[in-house]
């Protein structure tokens, strides 16, 4: 958004503000100023000429002499102008004058002829496009003043980049306003009253058939219209700013929207048909249009078109037509002044590629009660300067007004959201110098009214931001945040999945993410029986292929299913794990049970990254899915409800998609928290997987019911442990497993490590028994231990076992 100091001037006083303060302040109010620049700088030396005389060249066909009265000099000109004529008040840069393109002026002679100077056209001094022939000024001025008084070229333009939400400053009537509100002043705006327009005693109607994408439309005529130049007050406020003069009713089109951010449009009323105004979308057979700059546009259905009695005539809040555009012909005008859906208009303008100035104001809303001044604004300047008459009445549809928002603001809350201390009467001031409306409903509570033109404000939140704003983000006392010293509690159940994924992610494993959709069929080839509750779906109801066509009640057919892809992919040594949610049909309309799960799966060699030269023999089995699912419980610290956490070999509690003699279940007690087993040969060939297949399934959601035990300290022994081995023979029915329980159940002083390292049965082992050998370590935080106390403690650990268990020493020891 572009503006000059002295259009600014206009409706609010810049007395004691610099444009350095001014370019600060509304910087500082949240108009971010990208740009300050003084405008026609180096026009200080060009001075008024008045032509006295003009002779033929008489050695050049198309060059005059002229003399040309200075001030009180006369002096001889060369000038190859054709609009050159004597009387003709124009511009003069004298000897040593440099223009503005660097161009240094100098005495010459031109074909033997002296010339003292060059009289200038508009582009030469930088001042316009115009390079036809030189200036023509107001032919009563003197010559000798100063060009920059005389056009009042003495200005500056700030352009300030404005965030979307602030479209009430795309326009220099909403930064008069800002700057109304920090200067303590009152806006002067132009027009302060418009007249009703009815619809009566005009020749010409409006219809909207689209109100939601356009809520309000307004029109006029005016007749006896004069084409012709704008005013040089008029044409040097649009060049200021980067806008080309057109014609009057064009030029005075741009002002208004420039100065209320309203856009208009000027329709050559002799070429509507049938004197009608229809907003609509366009007709399938309406498919492009010929806009203003003389392209033909392709229409898309959604796009809004201002169409008359035979078709369009302009693309709604974007560009006017070329049909109906106003030329020199034109004698009677009918000036449209609407608001239109800011999305409808941003998604045509981008479609069709054609930003525009009016465009830019309605993608961010333009004010729906402003349409009637920024039209009645036009009408006045068009009687002005264009000698045109205005019909009395008009067309005013307004389907979509809504009454003016109303927001409850505590005083209270404001100052402690900004840290400050306002009274409310101070509050009160601050607001309605931006014009915002108040009413003080006692209690230190306002009740505020958004003026319509204010459109970013909606909730309490946004009048805070106005009060820092107006008080002064400066002025706001900075300090530091308080910041409690204390660690945010985590969800339990997240800090466990994450917990779980790191410790197997440790041990190898890679993490699996399928998605919660799946096949049906799954269940099947699982072996499930048809009154499984996980045959119990939640369907989609509308899957994307018949493999998703229903939610999972299981994650381990997903990571079968990544087994086989990666073994078709020549990758057999697989591990992964999936953790991720289950969802269980509850009843018909209901939302389903969802739940954590882990699944964990091995396949393939037991050291996969290892050198196949040492262990390329070397198959994983269940002992270390085991081993894995050990390791997690451990590493999780987790506590049983009933003691400790077991491992349960069960040949009898089966699911049907696991080997009887490899099933194991994890237990708390009486409940059951897991399952570790080998896939079945038969379930395994359904997923056309042909190797040994070993899982784990845990439920999160039941771990999470477990206490954690804290993490402890023990520092380094001091003393030497000593370690012994066992070697019994027990009976084939017992599990190796036990002993090692039996021997760490007890907690025997001293005893700080135990494990098995082989379990042997066959050749040279009696019938009906096995070889159990486990080593234990003894340790002694306080002394060294002897083998006399060793031998004691060892010896009460083996006749425990053998009494137990039944065992017996290998080699016939008693």
């Amino acid at each position: 958004m572009k503006f000059t100091l002295s259009w600014l001037s206009e409706y609010v006083s810049l007395d004691g503000l610099t444009r350095e303060r001014m370019a600060d302040r509304l910087t500082m109010l949240g108009l971010e100023v990208d740009a300050v620049q003084e405008l026609y700088v180096g026009l200080d030396a060009i001075v008024t000429a008045k032509v006295l005389s003009v002779e033929k060249h008489p050695n050049a066909d198309r060059l005059t002499l002229c003399r040309v009265e200075v001030g009180t000099e006369t002096v001889p000109i060369v000038c190859g102008a054709p609009n050159v004529r004597a009387g003709l008040v124009t511009a003069i840069a004298r000897p040593g004058v440099r223009l503005p393109d660097g161009h240094k002026i100098k005495k010459a002679k031109v074909r033997g002829e002296v010339s003292m100077g060059m009289l200038c056209s508009w582009r030469e001094l930088g001042i316009g496009e115009d390079h036809s022939g030189i200036m023509e000024l107001d032919s009563t001025l003197k010559s000798g003043l100063s060009l920059k008084e005389v056009l009042s070229l003495d200005d500056t333009m700030i352009e300030i980049d404005l965030t979307p939400n602030r479209s009430d400053c795309a326009s220099v009537l909403g930064v008069a306003r800002e700057v109304a509100g920090f200067t303590n002043q009152k806006m002067t705006p132009p027009v302060t009253e418009t007249p009703r327009l009815d619809g009566s005693g005009v020749d010409f109607s409006v219809t909207i058939e689209d109100p939601d994408l356009c809520p309000r439309y307004a029109a006029r005529k005016l007749t006896n219209v004069v084409i012709k130049p704008s005013p040089w007050w008029l044409q040097r406020q649009l060049m200021a700013v980067g806008m080309r003069p057109i014609n009057n009713i064009v030029d005075i089109t741009n002002f208004v929207m420039l100065e209320y951010g309203q856009p208009l449009h000027a329709f050559d009323f002799n070429k509507i048909a049938e004197s009608s105004v229809i907003v609509r979308r366009p007709r399938s057979t309406e498919k492009t249009f010929t806009t203003l700059d003389e392209v033909e546009r392709t229409l898309d259905p959604e796009m809004l078109m201002i169409c008359d009695g035979k078709g369009p005539v302009a693309v709604a809040g974007v560009m006017g037509g070329l049909d109906s555009e106003v030329t020199e012909m034109t004698s009677e005008v009918l000036l449209e002044s609407a608001c239109f859906d800011p999305v409808s208009i941003r998604r045509t303008a981008r479609n069709l590629n054609l930003p525009s100035e009016a465009s830019y104001r309605f993608e961010r809303g333009v004010d729906p009660d402003g349409i009637a001044y920024a039209m009645e604004r036009a009408v006045q300047l068009m009687c002005a300067l264009a000698e045109a008459r205005v019909v009395d009445g008009g067309v005013d549809e307004y389907p979509g007004k809504k009454d003016l928002l109303q927001i409850d603001c505590r005083v209270q809350r404001v100052n402690e959201l900004l840290g400050i201390d306002l009274s409310a009467d101070k509050m009160v001031a601050y607001l309605r110098g931006i014009e915002i409306g108040l009413e003080d409903r006692g209690d230190n509570v306002l009740q505020v009214t958004v003026p319509s033109f204010r459109i970013d404000i909606e909730r309490e939140a946004d009048l805070v931001e106005e009060v820092a704003r107006l008080y002064g983000y400066n002025e706001i006392p900075v300090s530091q945040p308080t910041i409690a010293m204390d660690y945010p509690r985590r969800d339990p159940l997240r800090q466990l999945r994450q917990d779980a994924g790191a410790t197997l992610t440790s041990l190898g494993f890679y993490e699996a993410i399928n998605y919660s959709f799946t096949a049906e069929k799954h269940c099947d080839m699982l072996g499930l029986a048809a009154d499984d509750k996980r045959r119990q779906f939640v369907r989609l109801l509308n899957p994307l292929t018949e493999d998703q066509a229903v939610m999972r009640t299981m994650l381990l057919p997903g990571i079968l299913e990544n087994i086989r892809r990666n073994i078709n992919f020549q990758q057999t040594d697989i591990r992964l794990f999936e953790i991720g949610k289950v969802f269980a049909f509850t009843t018909e309309g209901e939302q389903p049970d969802e739940r954590y799960m882990l699944c964990a799966v091995l396949s393939g060699g037991r050291y996969p990254e290892a050198s196949p030269l040492y262990y390329s023999e070397q198959k994983a089995d269940i002992f270390d899915i085991k081993g894995a699912a050990e390791t997690l419980f451990k590493s999780l610290r987790l506590v049983g409800k009933s003691g400790d956490i077991s491992f349960l070999a069960d040949p009898e509690h089966v699911q049907p998609y696991a080997e009887p003699l490899f099933n194991i279940r994890i237990m708390d007690g009486e409940e059951q928290l897991g399952t570790i087993s080998k896939l079945p040969r038969k379930a395994a060939r359904a997923f056309a997987v042909k190797q040994d297949v070993f899982f784990l399934e845990l439920d999160l959601e039941a771990l999470l019911d477990l206490a954690r035990s804290d993490k402890a300290f023990s520092p380094l022994p001091r003393y030497p442990s000593v370690k012994r081995d066992i070697a019994l023979l027990v009976p084939e029915n017992v599990p190796a497993g036990a002993l090692l329980d039996d021997i760490l159940a007890h907690k025997m002083e001293n005893v700080v490590y135990a494990d098995i390292f082989d379990v042997y049965s066959g050749k040279s082992i009696e019938a009906g028994r096995k070889s159990v050998a486990l080593t234990v370590t003894y340790q002694s935080t306080d002394k060294t231990l002897d083998d006399e106390t060793v031998d004691d403690f060892h010896d009460k650990i083996v006749q425990s076992l053998m009494s137990r268990f039944d065992g017996r020493y290998r080699e016939g020891k008693e």
